[in-house]
Formats: C-alpha cells, structure tokens, sequence
C-alpha cells in the first residue's frame, strides 16, 4: 500500500495536468473560428484572384455616379438653353407674323377715295396715315382741295428726270433708311403715304447791268425733290437725320387743284396732264394756279401693286381769285 501522502501527490499531478489540458483545449477552441461561421468569415476576408481588375472595378462603380450626375446636369443645361431659344424665336416669330400680317391688312385692304370715274373706282390706296384735307370744290375733271399743314423728309434726286427708275430708287432708299432708323435716335417711325415728287425751280441769276436788271433760268438748276410725309403724331419734334442729304421741312396749309390717274408715272405723263390741268384751271370761276406754284406728283401704292390698281395724283397750287 502505498504511502498517503505519495497518493495525494500523484492525485494533484494528475488533477494539475488534467486542469492545464482543458485550459490549453480552451484557449485553441478560442482561438480557432467556428464551424458555423467559417464560411462566413471566407467570403468576407477572401482576396479577389485579380486585385487589379477588382479595384479598377470598384473604382468605375464608385466614380462612375458622379460623372453620370455631372453628364446629366451638362445635358439638362443644353436642353433648358434649347427650350429656352426656342420659346424666344417663337414669340420673336409670333411678333413678326402678327405684325406682318398687319402690314398685309392694310395693303390687302386698302381704302378708296370718292370717284368720280370708273377708272378712279378702281384704284386703291393702303390703309396708311396720309395727309389731311378738305374737299372745297368737285368738278368733272379736278377737284380743289385744303390741305392741312404737315411734315416731310426730302432729298435732292440725281438727274433732271423726276422718274428716272434708278434715280427714284437711290432716292426712294435714302429717306426709307431715314424713316426706318437712320436718325439720331435710331428711331424706326410708321410708313405713310403718299411718297411726293416735285420739280423745283431755281429763282434764276440775277446779273446786275446798267439797265433792266435781267434774270435768267438755269436750266440745270431745276432739280425734282422726293419727299416722304411724317406721321403725325411727332410734329415738330422728328429725329434729325444722320445722312446730310435729307432735309426735314414743314409743309404749310395750301390749297391745291389735284387730278387723278392711275398706271405707271413716267416724265411725259406727268408733262401731258400738268398741261391739261393748266389749261382747266384758265377757266375756273373761283381759283387760279398760285404764282411760282410748281407741280408734284403724289403716288400712293407700292410698287408691285397692279397698274389699274394704282393711284397717282397730278397737283398745282392754286389760290381764290380777287374779286
């Protein structure tokens, strides 16, 4: 029989080496991942085959919303600008349509003067600002009228023909340009009609000699003048001209014996019909042609309206005869 204290000794030893084996047991199954979650921690710490294919995946995936978000707002911009323009060139469109078509209006649907002919029932005159008058008295071949006072552009034309077709558009263009802003204050101010031509006539050279004191007419110096008639509504307060060669000049209220015709106004027209109103008015019982009264020649269609269409009027000045 073995010795007690022997037997407590080996007891502890055992007890001591049992106690070390669970603990070390312990330790290694602290240590060593579960079955359960082994699998788990694999696929969450496992390393791509291909690192650098994988970052430059996850590098794409993580920039490539901001560039979609940048390509987006750049690309809503561009259409806003698109939409933008083109409710601007609409209601730009819209205007110019609307005003155009009311251009159209008042040339589609003119106004008519009395007539006393067939020929005078046939012309049309746009619904334009003219000037205004007074018919005083209406025969079978003229009519006297009273013109109110009203403003003109005017410009020297080239040549010694009023209706020179070359010389009637340069002029024509130069007082359109100073209607339709060619001014000092860029103004664009209304069309109106009708568009005037008159011959103006030099007082002539006076020579002084011993005796008579002689005047002679220079040919040369007789020039036809183009006007435009102003809207009414500036008065005397019209933008100056920037081209020298327009003058602005007032009108003052006279009366006038007018006749008129329609076709194409040419040099001999006007010739041929200033005589036969010369020589009507010999015998009116009221007026007699104003001494230095000039003709002018009034037109009031544009120039593609139709012949028959077209209304001119030939005019002298006259004044009431002395009792």
């Amino acid at each position: 029989m073995s010795d007690p204290p022997q037997i407590l000794t080996s007891l502890c030893n055992r007890n001591s080496k049992h106690t070390h084996t669970k603990q070390k047991n312990k330790k290694m199954l602290l240590c060593k991942p579960s079955l359960l979650t082994l699998p788990q921690l694999r696929t969450s710490t496992s390393t791509p085959r291909n690192p650098k294919r994988s970052l430059s995946i996850i590098t794409t995936n993580s920039t490539t919303p901001t560039q979609r978000r940048r390509t987006m707002s750049a690309f809503e911009a561009r259409i806003s600008l698109v939409f933008a323009l083109a409710s601007q060139a609409s209601s730009l469109s819209q205007r110019l349509l609307v005003d155009t078509a009311t251009e159209v209006v008042k040339y589609v649907s003119p106004k008519r003067f009395e007539s006393r002919t067939l020929e005078e029932a046939l012309m049309a005159v746009p619904d334009l600002e003219t000037v205004n008058f007074k018919v005083l008295s209406r025969g079978d071949l003229y009519e006297i009228r009273e013109v109110e006072p009203y403003f003109v552009a005017e410009t020297t034309m080239p040549g010694r023909t009023g209706f020179d077709f070359n010389g009637a558009s340069q002029s024509f263009n130069v007082l359109a340009g100073y209607l339709f802003g060619k001014n000092t204050t860029k103004e664009t101010m209304e069309m109106t009609t009708p568009v005037f031509t008159r011959k103006t006539q030099s007082d002539g050279e006076k020579m002084e000699m011993t005796t008579p004191v002689i005047t002679k007419r220079l040919e040369d110096q007789d020039k036809w003048q183009m006007s435009f008639v102003m809207p009414s509504k500036y008065g005397a307060n019209l933008p100056l001209p920037k081209d020298s060669s327009v003058t602005i000049r007032e009108v003052p209220r006279k009366i006038i014996a007018v006749v008129a015709f329609s076709g194409f106004v040419t040099d001999e027209e006007v010739k041929q019909r200033e005589s036969k109103l010369r020589e009507a008015l010999k015998n009116d019982a009221q007026f007699q042609i104003k001494e230095g009264g000039s003709v002018e020649i009034a037109q009031y269609n544009p120039p593609f309206t139709l012949p028959f269409q077209r209304r001119n009027e030939i005019a002298l000045e006259v004044e009431k005869k002395e009792k």
